[in-house]
């Protein structure tokens, strides 16, 4: 018996020693930088649509930076590149989510719920999918199914942010490949309902997509503050936490959803191309 109550102990001990602590109150800022080859010239891709527009396959490139504040249930994220700026308003109470972006002068937004994004990202995998049949291009980097994703931890650590950080392995394996994303995270804290910042999965519509990778990172004990992950064309993106602010003072007007800014339905959305635009 008294081993027993040892064994519970230590389990008890090592369970408190290897939960990270939940932040629920904080302002998170990062880093994406996605990198492209010096074998690339981009000069060389048609811009698309009629009249020589913004080519939306290469509005990503470059350096963005975006401010996380976290308050209880809502969650805001400001954004600012060389080509847009967006704010994405999350409730998770509600489980909605209101994004208002800016590209090239023109200011929308949007408000959808769970369901309706989850319904979305089907279309748009389904889309897809029709277009691989007949585009190559497409056709190398269209998704598959996962089938299962595990978490490698590893003893490398590195220091970021100020936080002591450790090296963990996402590894997928699909139908027709295997897929491993190396990550560093801190195992001390994790936020409430945000396992990570930057990326894709912080640019407008890009969340109902996947992510860009980053959709199994609530799978790991800690929070995300650095990757490196491959894109189309050989491009690089790399995302980086600067700086976290913990118990930081957030006033509640900064949640608060812009009057001015006209805010669509996603049916309204759908019906007006973004899928369209989404799947090119």
């Amino acid at each position: 018996m008294k081993l027993l109550f040892v064994t519970i102990a230590l389990a008890a001990s090592f369970m408190g020693i290897a939960q990270p602590k939940l932040i629920t109150k904080a302002i998170i800022s990062t880093t994406t930088n996605v990198i492209v080859p010096e074998e690339e010239d981009v000069s060389q891709i048609q811009p698309q649509g009629q009249g020589g527009g913004m080519n939306f396959r290469n509005f990503l490139d470059g350096e963005m930076k975006s401010t996380t504040y976290i308050k209880d249930e809502l969650t805001k994220t400001s954004i600012k590149s060389e080509t847009m700026k967006s704010s994405i308003f999350r409730n998770n109470a509600t489980k909605t989510t209101t994004t208002i972006y800016e590209i090239m002068g023109n200011t929308q937004g949007v408000v959808s719920n769970d369901e309706e994004q989850e319904q979305m990202k089907k279309q748009m995998d389904s889309m897809i999918a029709a277009r691989a049949k007949t585009d190559t291009a497409i056709k190398q980097r269209v998704r598959t199914v996962d089938v299962a994703t595990t978490v490698t931890y590893l003893e490398e650590t590195k220091k970021i942010a100020g936080y002591n950080c450790k090296k963990a392995l996402l590894i997928t394996d699909r139908f027709v490949k295997r897929d491993t994303l190396a990550v560093w995270y801190t195992p001390d804290i994790k936020f409430a309902n945000v396992p990570s910042t930057g990326g894709l999965a912080g640019v407008p519509m890009m969340r109902m997509m996947g992510g860009g990778g980053a959709a199994n990172f609530d799978k790991i004990n800690g929070f995300v503050m650095m990757y490196e992950t491959k894109m189309p064309r050989g491009r690089t993106m790399e995302v980086k936490v600067t700086k976290i602010e913990i118990d930081k003072d957030i006033a509640a007007k900064e949640f608060d959803i812009p009057k001015d800014v006209e805010i669509k339905t996603m049916k309204e959305m759908q019906s007006g191309g973004a899928m369209r635009f989404m799947a090119r």
